[in-house]
């Protein structure tokens, strides 16, 4: 009682294609992949803004080089 065989007269369901299965894999993997990075975060789109500005502001400092000679000039009163 409670198992259930098919019918002698019916096949066994048909399984999926093997891309088909890829796919909705692949798909399931990229859905974790984005809910793990964004667990925790209200906001997501604002943490993005603020990552993409900070890679900006950093590549800026890169390609800039060094401050000129002297730079910047300290005083305490």
């Amino acid at each position: 009682m409670g198992m259930c065989f098919p019918c002698p007269g019916e096949s066994a369901p048909p399984s999926p294609d093997l891309e088909e299965k890829r796919a909705k894999l692949a798909e399931a993997a990229e859905r974790r992949q984005k809910e793990a990075a964004s667990r925790g975060i209200l906001d997501v789109r604002s943490v993005e803004e603020k990552r993409k500005k900070k890679e900006k502001i950093e590549k800026q400092i890169a390609t800039s080089g060094p401050p000129p000679e002297g730079g910047l000039r300290w005083t305490v009163s």
